[in-house]
């Protein structure tokens, strides 16, 4: 935004400036030639008052003198003639062209020259001016007088080129200051779009603090402030409340397993006996849902700096743990592991992601299937990213139901009895985002799922960012 300000107000400053200097440069030129114009035709006067007075041969030698001194001293030719076209006096050579025939004959007819060519740096090197000769309306002759121009034009070019140095200094004055003033305009702009970003990104600590700005931005500033600790504080009350929730319930909900157990060797075989281990499963999934959100809400509240750590081995060391699980369920699990990856990441985030997804195959993948667990490098946006890929060759979800397993409590309708809350692939994508990550699911071929963690490589590379650099 400001590089289109600072054209656009430049552009403005470049036309403000052409339009003032160029009629100014024209302006004198056309001054400068009306001044050598009235120079001249002084002159030019003067040698038709010298050439009205002749009568004698004498005279004659005398207006061809002064003719010739005159253009010895100044470079210009000089021709004076009579009514039928006959030189009475000569100094240069004077044109024949077209101009000068039209010069004459406006001269005999008792017009003087009124205007010259306008004078440029580039031409014309001479200038051709007529005078008649005579006293009221009788034209005795005329006077033709061929001036060179290179002192004007000199004088043309070193006028406009200091117009041309005051135009460049006044652009680029007006262009510091039209910077300045975009700076100005724009810095509290820049501050609030750093920290709409930061807060759309989960940082609820997130504020503009540019005191900078015309009264208007700098209000918005406050507002925007103010909306976002609103904002944070509804949040900050809704975590705390599902956390104090969860916690408090656990001990009645543990008192209440305990006082179940208590009472099982008192149940007598039957219907009741099935209720009471049907009342025992329910306690214990409760107990479980409430771990989840208390996990949850302890992840959207955490606020821990990334920092660099080792994915491989976080990766290899879960892997060898869960081994034994699929194994006893029937299943294969399989890991390749490229050495060295590191992310910037929460402490154990890759972890903790890869537990999640482990428990969700081993709850949905049939016996007899196989999970593969893959992590390596990747280019993203000139940089790299970390990605660990959980694939399983089980039964998978439709394609209508893949967008949703990243909700919390979402469940396959085909999956409603199966063990868990729905919480455990919607913790994994919080604790992925709060790592400036992606956690994504795609369907197997032939069939399964494919759950893909990408976090930021340790040269700060965000994925969920492209090429841009963490803020």
């Amino acid at each position: 935004m400001r590089r289109r300000l600072l054209a656009v107000l430049t552009a403005l400053i470049g036309t403000a400036v052409l339009l003032l200097s160029l009629p100014l440069a024209d302006s004198y030129a056309r001054g400068r030639t009306e001044h050598l114009l009235l120079q001249r035709r002084a002159d030019a006067v003067r040698f038709a008052d010298l050439a009205n007075r002749i009568r004698t041969d004498a005279d004659r030698r005398e207006l061809t003198a002064e003719l010739t001194r005159y253009a010895e001293l100044y470079g210009a030719a000089v021709t004076v003639v009579d009514p039928s076209g006959g030189v009475l006096g000569r100094a240069g050579a004077t044109p024949t062209d077209a101009i000068a025939e039209d010069a004459r004959s406006r001269a005999l007819t008792g017009r003087s020259t009124e205007m010259l060519p306008t004078i440029l740096p580039w031409g014309p090197d001479t200038v051709l001016l007529a005078e008649p000769v005579g006293q009221d309306e009788r034209v005795n002759g005329a006077v033709l007088l061929t001036v060179p121009t290179a002192a004007a034009r000199h004088d043309v070019l070193v006028r406009w080129a200091l117009i041309a140095a005051g135009a460049v200094t006044a652009f680029v004055a007006a262009a510091l200051v039209a910077a300045g003033l975009a700076r100005w305009l724009l810095r509290p702009v820049d501050e609030l779009d750093r920290a709409v970003a930061r807060l759309a990104d989960g940082r609820l600590e997130a504020r503009a603090v540019s005191d900078g700005g015309p009264p208007e931005l700098r209000r918005l500033r406050r507002h925007f402030n103010g909306m976002a600790q609103a904002v944070a504080d509804a949040l900050r009350r809704q975590r705390d409340f599902v956390a104090d929730a969860s916690h408090q319930l656990r001990n009645p909900l543990a008192t209440l397993v305990l006082q179940l157990e208590n009472a099982e060797p008192h149940v007598p075989p039957g219907p009741g006996l099935a209720a009471h281990a049907l009342a025992l499963d329910e306690a214990d999934r409760l107990a479980e849902l409430l771990d989840g959100l208390l996990a949850l809400a302890r992840m959207e509240s955490a606020s821990e700096p990334l920092a660099e750590h080792d994915v491989s081995a976080a990766v290899r060391d879960r892997v060898a743990a869960w081994a034994p699980v699929f194994r006893a369920g029937g299943q294969e699990l399989t890991a390749d592991v490229t050495p060295g990856l590191r992310a910037l990441a929460l402490p154990d985030a890759a972890g903790r992601v890869l537990d999640a997804l482990l428990d969700n195959a081993g709850k949905f993948v049939p016996e007899g299937e196989r999970i593969h667990v893959t992590a390596e490098a990747a280019p993203d946006g000139g940089g790299t990213v970390v990605v660990v890929r959980v694939a399983d060759t089980g039964p998978g979800v439709s394609a209508e139901q893949l967008p949703l397993l990243l909700r919390r409590f979402s469940r396959a309708p085909e999956h409603q009895n199966v063990p868990g809350t729905g919480l455990g692939l919607a913790i994994a994508d919080e604790l992925a985002r709060a790592c400036d990550g992606i956690l994504s699911v795609t369907a197997a071929s032939p069939h399964g799922l494919t759950v893909e963690l990408r976090l930021p490589g340790a040269d700060g590379r965000s994925p969920s960012q492209g090429s841009a650099e963490r803020p």
